[in-house]
């Protein structure tokens, strides 16, 4: 299914969605380097990061350790959660992690978010492509457009803090 209207730019947007899983692929062009973009995505995750979707309730418990095998996690009062690992890295062109975002890390799922970075003219030519695949009780056709909101919403945040520094 194509979609358009990304409020961080009117660039194509598409998901997909079936009973077995679903990709989402959200395109930004955002007003910085993107050594400044990847910094900001890999090392200071907890400053744009929405804390309406975090178990801790503050982003400021996010962190990403940018390195193969490390972990996207979240500190917890009594503990901790490793949402996603980091499979590959080049930076500052791209970071693929693996993992289920949120409730999809207790669901029998396998995800891979890439996010690519591409320099035009000095700005970041950012794409971030969620897959997931696995096995959800109902399937995933109701869940994928909640995903996709999120997912569009912490690109939106994360374009914001690089152009202003701040992520609203």
């Amino acid at each position: 299914m194509w979609r358009s209207g990304l409020p961080c730019r009117r660039l194509p947007k598409w998901w997909t969605r079936a009973t077995t899983g679903f990709s989402i692929r959200v395109n930004s062009e955002v007003n910085a380097t993107p050594s400044t973009v990847f910094r900001l995505l890999t090392e200071q995750i907890g400053r744009w990061w929405d804390s309406a979707h975090t178990f801790s309730g503050s982003a400021a418990n996010m962190t990403i350790e940018p390195r193969v095998g490390g972990c996207f996690c979240e500190r917890l009062r009594n503990g901790a959660v490793q949402h996603m690992v980091v499979t590959h890295i080049d930076s500052p062109k791209a970071v693929v992690l693996h993992g289920g975002l949120g409730p999809l890390g207790s669901m029998g799922v396998a995800g891979a978010l890439e996010w690519t970075l591409d320099e035009r003219s000095g700005r970041t030519q950012l794409q971030v492509i969620y897959n997931v695949g696995g096995y959800m009780q109902g399937g995933f056709t109701q869940l994928a457009p909640v995903v996709d909101g999120v997912l569009t919403n912490q690109v939106k945040r994360l374009k914001a803090i690089s152009e202003t520094g701040r992520p609203e």
